[in-house]
């Protein structure tokens, strides 16, 4: 964190391949997120609806309490921290305070909207479909809104340095202040 603190990652170029190489590792998830998604459901409220009641044609059974509370219990620390990571990265890009604030808080909301949407469904209504689609899609796109606007951010820094022609790698010791 302390090349956050200091401005030293549009220098370092090591710290900016390792948040880029974590930036793809989260585009896999971001990719496997909505695969799991719809092999589950769709975005029809329908395959929501029988995804969480259950379907007598297809015998399947409903969502457990203990089963929803299972996977709510991972989530809720998962997508915090995936969450956290991505805005933390977010606030080092050259956005607007504005824009920033904004992705932050959609992806925060959209995140519960997630978890607690299958609740809504199976022990509420199950016209709560139409939300969990529309927290699921705003969650996505906040995702891949952050993974995209990071991931420019620090290619431009690495293009930025290049046309400058600086040093980039050169280790400094506790203390040392590089020259520019």
């Amino acid at each position: 964190m302390r090349f956050f603190v200091t401005g030293e990652q549009k220098r370092q170029s090591l710290l900016n391949a390792i948040v880029l190489m974590f930036l793809g590792y989260i585009a896999l998830l971001w990719v496997s997120n909505g695969m799991m998604f719809f092999h589950k459901m769709g975005l029809n409220p329908n395959s929501v609806v029988e995804y969480y009641l259950g379907s007598e044609e297809k015998f399947t059974q409903p969502k457990s309490y203990q089963s929803l509370l299972e996977v709510t219990h991972f989530h809720l620390f998962a997508m915090g921290m995936l969450a956290v990571t991505l805005t933390h990265l977010l606030l080092f890009t050259q956005l607007t305070v504005t824009l920033k604030v904004w992705l932050t808080g959609l992806t925060f909301a959209s995140a519960v909207a997630d978890e607690i949407a299958g609740w809504l469904v199976r022990f509420v209504h199950p016209a709560f479909a139409w939300f969990k689609v529309a927290a699921f899609l705003t969650l996505e796109f906040s995702l891949a809104a952050m993974l995209i606007l990071v991931s420019a951010s620090l290619v431009w820094q690495r293009l930025e340095q290049r046309s400058r022609g600086k040093a980039t790698d050169i280790p400094l010791a506790a203390g040392d202040i590089r020259p520019d």
